[in-house]
């Protein structure tokens, strides 16, 4: 009696990992659905007779699928991710009270908030630095072979973020460098190949720039420069 239910529950524990390891295999990888939703961004883009269509909320549910590559980098980029999911955060709330991108842009140079600390403004202007950050690893992370990810990750953060980042934050991600995974525990983490997670680097790299283009243009149209 002992010795049947016993098999019995092991019989049910190996169906309920076979199930997870099907579940594990048809449900996107990380990269796939960050992947398809700057695709659909850069589409809407695309199609817009005018500027200013893009919908706050559907920015941020795209950007919000990007913090876990920040977590995938480990220690060096762990004040990146705390700032950017803080500041998406804050732009998804922000979507219950404007619709559009170019609203938040809107009034916050009628208040003179643009960049203000806090501004809805300025956190848009991090998270973008944020995307661009990615895309600048990706581009770095195809340019190379080298098993350390710390050249790739280092030269796309004097790139992007480096220079409005203040010395202590500097010193703070330097040091973090040391602690980035090797290209291939990335790759597991992402749960990629190297084939496939070339591809869906490049696809994120064309979809993510027109997005990012865009926003740099909101700012440019209202004569902000991007200095900051």
């Amino acid at each position: 009696m002992t010795l049947g239910w016993r098999w019995k529950h092991r019989a049910a524990a190996i169906n309920d990992m076979a199930e997870m390891s099907m579940e594990e295999a048809t449900s996107p990888t990380p990269l796939t659905s960050i992947v398809e939703a700057f695709e659909k961004l850069a589409k809407i883009l695309e199609s817009q007779q005018q500027e200013g269509d893009l919908h706050l909320d559907t920015f941020c549910q795209a950007c919000s699928l990007v913090s876990i590559l920040f977590s995938c980098l480990g220690l060096a980029f762990k004040f990146a991710e705390m700032e950017y999911v803080s500041k998406v955060e804050t732009l998804l709330q922000a979507a219950k009270t404007y619709d559009t991108l170019e609203n938040i842009l809107d009034f916050d140079v009628a208040n003179d908030t643009v960049k203000s600390p806090g501004s809805r403004s300025r956190n848009l202007r991090r998270v973008r630095q944020g995307l661009d950050l990615i895309r600048a690893i990706f581009e770095n992370f195809l340019a190379t072979n080298d098993d350390s990810l710390k050249g790739a990750a280092s030269t796309a953060y004097a790139q992007v973020c480096a220079p409005y980042h203040t010395w202590a934050v500097r010193t703070a991600v330097a040091a973090g460098m040391y602690a980035l995974p090797s290209r291939d525990q990335l790759l597991i983490n992402l749960k990629e190949t190297h084939q496939s997670a070339e591809i869906k680097m490049k696809q994120y790299i064309r979809a993510a720039l027109p997005v990012i283009q865009y926003i740099d243009n909101l700012y440019l149209s209202r004569n902000i420069v991007l200095d900051w």
